[in-house]
């Protein structure tokens, strides 16, 4: 349909009323196939999901050959299927590891495992390959975490990602080699697992660049609020994302931390929706408790319509409370038509 007729004509009146609604930007569609069809002819840029390599006249490289002046992009190239802090697949809870070398599972999955962030934002691992790749400045990631109870002895997969040219691993302060970073890849090590400090130093140029650390940590012992933004506007409408961390008596999260959280707020705004990232959660999204899962999960405020203060507290059984002041400042109402 992509490259008919027909989808020439559904293409055609969908752009029509996506510029009614908004004539400033423009159009795109992520097509996996009918490249330099009637529908690219329309597009203002063109999307490519998983573009045919293997097919020379389907190519991003070809239809650009024939299209010059229209920009092209990558709608959809890559599905990075991996669950955020999972290190070793689980087929009963529908979790797949961080190294991106797997299929998701079906039920209990209630959510695609696809993308770099989780339903919550928080970056998965792969994350960091792609800003590695596709950014300037220097970026050096170390993964798993290194709490992995009754496995001492046993081998580890660890993994950097990293635009330096070199890496050296460290276990508690005793080398484990060094590594040349490929281009566009990643380096990595079997490390057998024993309690301590897994450090990556990062060189560019024969000169240390970044270090990254990974501990191992104490048990929970309190939460810690973080919101994604200063303040709110008092319009009934503004949202706050608050990030729960769940972290040891040292100030480390911990994680492998599945505690579950419960929320109070109060004052000027209310809680409209607790999130953890985990694809086979069943848990309420709109309720006022929701377990962490490896180490985080969130909350969603929302603004009322008088300037004030936004409270939140969070709570879990055994573990240091923590509280949260959002101000909202006065702001008008989007208008509404009626």
């Amino acid at each position: 349909m992509q490259g008919g007729d027909r989808g020439g004509r559904i293409a055609a009146t969908m752009k029509r009323l996506v510029r009614r609604l908004d004539p400033t930007r423009p159009v795109t569609a992520a097509m996996n196939g009918g490249w330099g069809s009637v529908v690219t002819a329309l597009m203002d840029v063109q999307g490519f999901n998983y573009e045919n390599a293997g097919a020379p006249a389907d190519n991003m490289d070809a239809i650009h050959r024939r299209f010059p002046g229209k920009p092209m992009w990558g709608t959809e190239v890559a599905s990075t299927v991996s669950t955020r802090g999972i290190y070793a697949n689980d087929a009963v809870n529908g979790y797949v590891s961080a190294y991106d070398v797997n299929r998701p599972y079906a039920w209990p999955c209630i959510n695609s495992h696809f993308g770099i962030l989780d339903t919550c934002g928080f970056p998965k691992d792969n994350f960091f390959y792609y800003k590695a790749w596709w950014g300037a400045e220097p970026v050096l990631h170390l993964f798993p975490h290194w709490n992995w109870p009754g496995r001492e002895g046993r081998e580890i997969e660890v993994w950097c990602h990293s635009n330096l040219e070199r890496v050296e691993l460290f276990l508690s302060g005793a080398s484990l080699g060094s590594r040349d970073v490929p281009r566009n890849g990643h380096v990595a090590w079997n490390v057998r697992y024993t309690p301590g400090t897994l450090e990556a130093r990062g060189f560019r140029g024969g000169t240390q660049v970044l270090t990254w650390t990974r501990r191992t940590t104490g048990a929970p012992a309190r939460l810690v609020l973080t919101p994604d933004r200063p303040g709110l506007d008092a319009d009934g409408e503004d949202v706050c994302v608050v990030t729960v961390e769940v972290r040891d008596a040292d100030g480390l999260v911990v994680p492998v931390a599945d505690n579950p959280v419960t929320f109070r707020v109060t004052g000027s705004g209310k809680l409209i929706g607790v999130e953890n990232g985990d694809p086979s959660s069943h848990e309420a999204d709109k309720g006022d408790t929701r377990r962490a899962f490896n180490g985080l999960c969130c909350a969603i405020v929302q603004a009322a319509r008088e300037a004030g203060e936004l409270r939140i507290e969070a709570t879990s059984p055994g573990l240091e409370p923590a509280q949260l002041v959002v101000p909202g400042r006065a702001a008008a109402a989007r208008a509404v038509a009626v």
